[in-house]
């Protein structure tokens, strides 16, 4: 039960219903999930090293396995979505349950504290089978680049929308990754936040391989 319900409806909001949408929660959603997963982790996966540990994080927090834990959540039937969104199918695309989901861990972390939140983390991941083995499942560009980045003892990527394109049913985001230690910047587009992430992430790769050759 929410002390604070506007932030729930608040969480449940996509942009195209409303200007007062969940967009800042699922930033905020989004770090106290990869903490709390990590955490998770870490106690569950004692004796695995850093590098087995992000990759098994970054295949937790992905976008398909929110959608599923979304769906769980019962999300689809009460997210609030445009109705040029409804007529597309908003309310069973992958991206925006997933960025829901988030938004609705960030809600619920200012509304009761990080504990709270990690408690439903911890309830919602209770059914999904995490072991060893899922170090193997292959990389995505953002996993990957991190990897990258910490096999060289060096920060990790900074990444931020620079523009989002199209009308509110239909937005592509600019996103941008940024290297602060290389100076290097690249962009990526996606139909999502998160999709164009792993589009500005996979041309840093590119630029990165590029320069490592001879």
């Amino acid at each position: 039960m929410f002390s604070n319900p506007s932030l729930l409806e608040r969480a449940l909001t996509h942009r195209s219903f409303s200007s007062d949408h969940n967009e800042r929660l699922e930033f905020l959603g989004d770090s106290v999930l990869n903490l709390a997963v990590a955490d998770l982790l870490y106690q569950r996966l004692s004796d695995l090293p850093e590098g087995d540990l992000s990759r098994i994080r970054a295949n937790l927090v992905k976008q398909d396995t929110l959608h599923r834990l979304s769906a769980d959540l019962g999300l689809p039937a009460v997210i609030r979505l445009g109705e040029g969104e409804v007529r597309s199918g908003g309310q069973k695309r992958p991206s925006i349950l997933a960025d829901a989901l988030e938004a609705v861990v960030g809600a619920v972390y200012l509304d009761a504290g990080f504990a709270a939140a990690q408690g439903l983390i911890q309830r919602l991941f209770h059914a999904v089978e995490i072991n060893p083995t899922m170090e193997a499942i292959g990389k995505d560009p953002k996993t990957e680049l991190q990897e990258w980045l910490q096999g060289r003892r060096m920060k990790l990527p900074s990444y931020r929308v620079v523009s989002t394109l199209g009308v509110a049913h239909k937005q592509t985001f600019d996103v941008e990754c940024e290297i602060s230690e290389f100076n290097l910047a690249e962009r990526g587009i996606g139909g999502s936040r998160r999709a164009g992430e792993q589009a500005a992430a996979a041309a840093m790769l590119q630029t990165l391989k590029a320069k490592a050759k001879p």
